[in-house]
């Protein structure tokens, strides 16, 4: 009788524990800072570049996660537009009222960065790497020589292409860069750099005219240091043809200077899970994120946000252009200037609605040297370097609570988020252009640290997709094709184009993604990645 008894307190007491639902909208928000610009703005809006903390923000790769490291987005500088609208009738931007009536914030952005990113098809737990840009009104965006930022596996279309691989030496998957080990706190240093890797072109029978801006991404790490691709200046002209709008002529990233006004952590996607009490009262949870904390408590994200004007490197660049010698590729800090800091307390939401407590576990703030990053207290809410995890659901807020005040009937403190499955294979097209003439025909394949078979195809440089959909002239070929053959040349892995950080370690890009060119293919050819997959490893 006793033991009937026991059993039967013991299942009703497993039965009353709630079985948490996973949900959306579990936090939004930004943590971002706020970066000065020189009085004459107009000299240095040829490139901007920091160095962003990278860490693993999360212990597990998450099912529907997204969060992008402190990054920051450039914009076309079409400050002297006041009323006339940037996004043509028939883009996504403009139906964002909200955004007119120029719609310049959202009309042709440099973006990405460092993060996680829903999208991914293959999560390892660190963040990754990526390049994109949104050249037209966020119709759609190009992440990678050949897709876009995770939205599809399937290629852009041949028209919609819009970076040059320029490294020889580095691959760019679809699915982002990832780095070797469990970064934590080290920092990655990337800059935007608008070099003439051609010359600009007129309008011809009311076409519009392309600038001479190829948007360069340089980054500097332990293992890699260089540029690694560029964004085709025709790629940002374009827009006007599509929609037969003189008025944008002149008005894209291929002809105006790059405006970048700070940077933010962007919170965009997290799960939560979410259960009542033996009460009925409501409490939610979200996953564990984790910041580098040293030992005062502070967690420094940025460092070195730095503007660039055309003597930082366009001038030496294009003096070689004509004829000159070949620059060593470093930045000119003469025609750099170092931006002022400054940020705010930020606020965060959970269903729209404003969760209460975290100001109590952590703000930001500028730091020593310039520096950004945030300050944590001692906090009852979460571990020093954690962000809170579990809510009340009260009076139309969500309250920060410690774990010990989560009551165990909801059964949130033992329930885990579900974890993400690798995705289906990235795949290129073999035809269009995607056709392989003056390259190698043998297809080389390697594993990296993510779970993920990388198959690449060595193209001559101006033979590359992205380029396929454009008519240049042989000789703009030629010219170009031995640009890219001097840098192959004389611009090594090992050098620091950008300014070292003022203080920290470099993080160590994945080895899987540096490669040796073949014999024959050492100068002037690029791998192309044209698969990436699920490895199988035996």
């Amino acid at each position: 009788m006793v033991i009937a008894l026991l059993v039967s307190f013991f299942a009703a007491q497993q039965s009353a524990v709630a079985v948490p639902q996973q949900q959306s909208r579990g936090l939004h928000g930004y943590i971002g800072y706020s970066a000065s610009r020189p009085e004459e703005v107009s000299a240095y809006g040829m490139g901007m570049g920091f160095y962003s903390a990278a860490w693993s923000l999360i212990d597990q790769p998450l099912r529907d996660f997204q969060i992008g490291l402190a990054s920051g987005w450039i914009s076309p500088d079409n400050r002297d537009n006041k009323d006339y609208p940037l996004a043509p009738e028939g883009t996504l931007a403009r139906t964002w009222s909200e955004r007119g009536p120029t719609y310049s914030s959202v009309f042709q952005t440099v973006e990405g960065g460092l993060g996680y990113w829903r999208g991914n098809r293959f999560r390892y737990g660190p963040p990754k790497f990526s390049m994109n840009a949104t050249p037209q009104c966020y119709d759609y965006e190009v992440g990678s020589p050949g897709w876009s930022f995770f939205y599809d596996t399937d290629a852009l279309p041949d028209n919609r292409l819009g970076i040059a691989q320029l490294s020889n030496r580095l691959l760019i998957p679809p699915d982002a860069l990832p780095f070797a080990g469990k970064p934590q706190g080290k920092f990655f240093g990337y800059t935007y750099m608008a070099l003439p890797f051609t010359s600009p072109v007129p309008s011809i029978d009311g076409k519009a005219p392309t600038g001479d801006h190829a948007w360069t991404c340089f980054i500097s790490t332990a293992n890699f240091k260089g540029p690694i691709a560029y964004y085709i200046p025709e790629t940002w002209s374009k827009i006007a043809d599509v929609f037969d709008e003189p008025f944008l002529h002149t008005r894209g990233l291929d002809s105006r200077l790059g405006l970048m006004g700070g940077g933010a952590m962007e919170i965009n996607t997290v799960p939560q899970l979410v259960a009542q009490d033996s009460e009925g009262v409501v409490y939610s949870k979200i996953p564990k994120l984790n910041f580098p904390v040293d030992d005062s408590g502070r967690a420094i994200l940025v460092q070195d946000v730095t503007y660039y004007s055309k003597q930082a490197l366009y001038d030496e660049f294009i003096a070689w252009r004509n004829g000159g010698v070949i620059p060593s590729g470093r930045f000119d800090m003469r025609g750099a200037f170092a931006a002022e800091l400054s940020t705010g307390t930020p606020k965060f939401s959970q269903d729209d609605l404003p969760l209460v407590g975290v100001a109590n576990t952590f703000d930001t703030k500028v730091f020593a040297n310039n520096t950004w990053g945030l300050v944590w207290q001692e906090s009852d809410f979460a571990p020093r370097g954690q962000f809170p995890q579990y809510y009340k659901h009260q009076d139309g807020q969500r309250i920060a609570v410690a774990i010990n005040d989560v009551p165990l009937s909801t059964g949130l403190v033992e329930a885990e988020f579900a974890n993400a499955e690798p995705g289906e294979a990235f795949v290129s097209p073999v035809s269009g252009a995607w056709s392989r003439p003056h390259s190698a025909e043998k297809v080389y394949t390697v594993v990296l640290g993510d779970g993920s078979q990388v198959s690449y195809v060595w193209f001559r440089f101006v033979d590359q997709p992205s380029f396929q959909q454009y008519s240049f002239s042989e000789q703009k070929k030629r010219e170009l094709q031995a640009l890219v053959e001097g840098i192959h040349r004389s611009w090594p892995l090992d050098r620091a184009y950008m300014a070292p950080p003022t203080f920290g370690e470099l993080v160590t890009l994945d080895a899987g993604l540096i490669v040796e060119p073949p014999s024959g293919y050492e100068v002037g050819y690029v791998p192309i990645v044209v698969r990436q997959e699920v490895a199988i490893i035996d």
